[in-house]
């Protein structure tokens, strides 16, 4: 007979499994993200993104599947990208070493020359 309780959710990204969704993402990254009429059909997307699925569950907490890794990569932009809006307004601590980490160089925000 199946037990009825409620479904659980997984816990929560490891930094290992953080540190392998950020290395393989950014190594595969022109497939998984490039614009314009050279891009991946999705059938190569899904592959890509089920290599990383293969490179991160050695690691992981718990067994993670295609769409955890994608929520999570959502996750990690989003978050980095609302880190950068609070710097470059001026109100926030100063930016962490790994915060240029998943944006491009173009994204970054000004470095002030020092005072001579």
């Amino acid at each position: 007979m199946a037990e009825d309780s409620p479904k659980r959710r997984k816990a929560n990204f490891n930094e290992a499994e953080t540190e392998v969704l950020i290395e393989q993402v950014l190594k595969h990254e022109q497939l998984l993200f490039a614009a314009g009429p050279g891009r991946a059909s999705a059938g190569q997307k899904r592959k890509v993104w089920e290599l990383i699925r293969h490179k991160v569950n050695p690691v992981a907490a718990c067994p993670r599947d295609v769409e955890d890794l994608k929520k999570r990569w959502r996750d990690l932009k989003r978050r980095d990208r609302s880190k950068l809006c609070r710097l470059s307004q001026g109100c926030g601590p100063p930016a962490p070493p790994a915060l240029g980490l998943l944006l491009a160089p173009e994204e970054l925000p000004p470095v002030a020359a020092p005072p001579a």
